[in-house]
């Protein structure tokens, strides 16, 4: 597990590049509810998924976000890169 810094805007882009299924496919895997991986990327969702260890700081480009885990993160760009496929159940 390791913290990284990144901007909201980044953060978003990353979520917006992500192929249909992915964040199922990352919550399946991790075995979390899709909407908490949704809040991890931004979302406000806690009705139904919980905080994920994002820490927003106001600023310019959206902010600064703060992850206190970045396995969500690497998950995602792999799904990006192409090094790891998405899994549609």
């Amino acid at each position: 597990m390791s913290t990284t810094t990144i901007t909201f805007n980044q953060l978003r882009k990353i979520k917006d590049s992500l192929p249909d299924g992915s964040i199922r496919s990352i919550a399946d895997e991790l075995d979390l509810d899709v909407e908490t991986v949704r809040n991890y990327f931004g979302g406000a969702n806690y009705d139904r998924g919980k905080s994920v260890g994002i820490h927003l700081e106001q600023g310019p480009d959206g902010g600064i976000v703060e992850l206190d885990d970045t396995t969500i993160l690497d998950m995602a760009r792999d799904i990006i890169q192409g090094t790891k496929p998405v899994v549609h159940s």
